[in-house]
């Protein structure tokens, strides 16, 4: 298989709040991620998200990472690829999207 990313991926494991956007009412669900880029990331989730389908997540980049201040990412995405896997017992999804659209707000010293 060939790789067709076209953006390097960073292997980072951070909290991630996802949200289908077919279901703004619901409240987003906790994830981590494996992997992003600025084109794509994939994540762990105990929520089924249909490929094809957009999503909303939120996640933030610590100051180790940027070496600055916390840097907040707002992005919408579109869901590639669903793996189904299962580790001690617990149903996980792994979610392999695009990222259409992404707004970074960094933070002033720290202050959010």
């Amino acid at each position: 298989m060939t790789d067709r990313r076209i953006a390097r991926r960073y292997e980072l494991s951070l909290p991630v709040l996802v949200r289908a956007a077919a279901q703004e009412r619901v409240d987003p669900r906790n994830g981590r991620t494996r992997d992003i880029s600025t084109r794509g990331v994939y994540f762990m989730i105990d929520q089924d998200l249909a490929p094809g389908s957009a999503f909303d997540f939120m996640l933030t980049l610590p100051a180790e990472i940027t070496r600055g201040t916390e840097v907040f990412i707002h992005a919408q995405g579109k869901v590639v690829r669903v793996e189904n896997q299962a580790r001690d017992g617990e149903r996980r999804v792994g979610v392999a999207a695009v990222i259409e659209k992404y707004d970074i707000i960094r933070t002033e010293s720290g202050n959010t």
